[in-house]
């Protein structure tokens, strides 16, 4: 039996084993997120040759925002089905996050595999409103400022300091949709060059429509497996040698929007920095933000980023985190890649960060 690479701090090694995702499209109008989410159960479980009887522990990430009710959560359970009675658990947020926390029920004895999921609608209902309620609820909140606002703040941030140019916004966009035609799931894929994204009209300035994410309906799940089992059920582990997340300060205006400390700090606790990184797919709704994550992750050269087309090329609200973590294993199980890194953020302006370290086995 192979063995796989040493985990950070001497903890139980856990890989992801299989990774699926539902059609990512501007709006799923015929199906609701237990019938989007059926197909994808069937991928990730059918990839490996498992029911959801051989799975331990099941998490997902969601919000009830989006679906417009209270507990959708719940009623998404029924697109696997939990009876007999089984753990389950849910986190308000990006299903990135629901995999942190499968990560450390893998920890535990007895628990040798999980399923996590994320699922969003974001057609259902008005971003710009939705979004704003994860703002400071007394100062920000009340404010109603959209997410793009936001967003072009933070790019003006970046090139008042001199960090960056509207053509290296372009540049990103570019690079993200042309690398998206290789995908087939992703929303927004073309080949335009840096000058033909330039004659584009200012969404908020300076931000222009080719550095703003589509908005998307989607779904993905990831199963994840401790020790042995994961070579049962893959011939090639993507092992997590390393995850952490960071927080920043809930006030916008109280840190340097043109930095990601919280990024960095995530980064090397994760252990990014411990050997050469081949593929890093980070989580950058806009534009300008994937120059600072980079930054943050000292990525440095000959580093492919964001291959799958990255959130430029679809945004499932929900569960674009997970997909970053999905499409870095993608590349250590088929042997594109041996060693990735994967982002996750959530909340406004990169206010939280999550990073994990992939390898192959050994």
């Amino acid at each position: 039996m192979p063995t796989p690479p040493s985990a950070r701090g001497g903890r139980r090694p856990v890989a992801v084993v299989s990774f699926a995702q539902a059609q990512n499209q501007r709006r799923e109008a015929h199906r609701n997120e237990v019938e989007t989410l059926m197909p994808v159960f069937a991928d990730v479980l059918g990839k490996v040759g498992i029911t959801k009887d051989d799975v331990d522990f099941i998490c997902s990430g969601s919000t009830d925002y989006l679906v417009g009710g209270p507990f959708s959560f719940v009623s998404a359970l029924d697109a696997i089905g939990v009876w007999p009675p089984r753990r389950e658990s849910h986190v308000e947020m990006d299903a990135a996050w629901a995999l942190y926390e499968a990560w450390v029920v893998l920890q535990e004895d007895g628990v040798d595999a999980a399923l996590v999921y994320g699922f969003g609608k974001s057609s259902l209902g008005d971003l710009s409103r939705i979004v704003a309620l994860q703002l400071d609820p007394y100062v920000m909140a009340p404010l109603w400022p959209d997410p793009v606002a936001l967003a072009a703040l933070q790019a003006r941030a970046l090139l008042d300091a001199g960090k960056a140019s509207e053509e290296d916004f372009a540049a990103v966009a570019a690079r993200c949709r042309r690398s998206a035609l290789d995908n087939p799931m992703a929303q927004v894929a073309y080949d335009r060059t840096v000058d033909e994204l330039m004659t584009e009209d200012y969404v908020v300035a300076p931000l222009r429509r080719h550095a703003l994410p589509p908005i998307t309906d989607g779904a993905a799940a990831i199963v994840l497996a401790a020790g042995d089992k994961a070579f049962e059920w893959a011939e090639r582990p993507a092992w997590i040698t390393g995850i952490d997340h960071r927080i920043e300060t809930h006030s916008p205006g109280g840190r340097d929007l043109t930095l990601s400390p919280s990024t960095a700090m995530a980064g090397r606790l994760a252990g990014v920095q411990d050997g050469r990184v081949d593929v890093a797919e980070l989580h950058a709704p806009f534009a300008h933000q994937e120059l600072i994550l980079a930054q943050a992750l000292d990525l440095g050269e000959g580093v492919s980023v964001n291959p799958s087309g990255g959130a430029l090329a679809a945004n499932a609200l929900m569960a674009g985190g997970l997909i970053r973590i999905g499409e870095a294993a993608s590349r250590i199980m088929d042997g594109r890649a041996d060693r990735a890194v994967a982002h996750a953020t959530s909340g406004p302006l990169l206010q939280q960060n999550l990073v994990a370290v992939l390898e192959g086995g050994r």
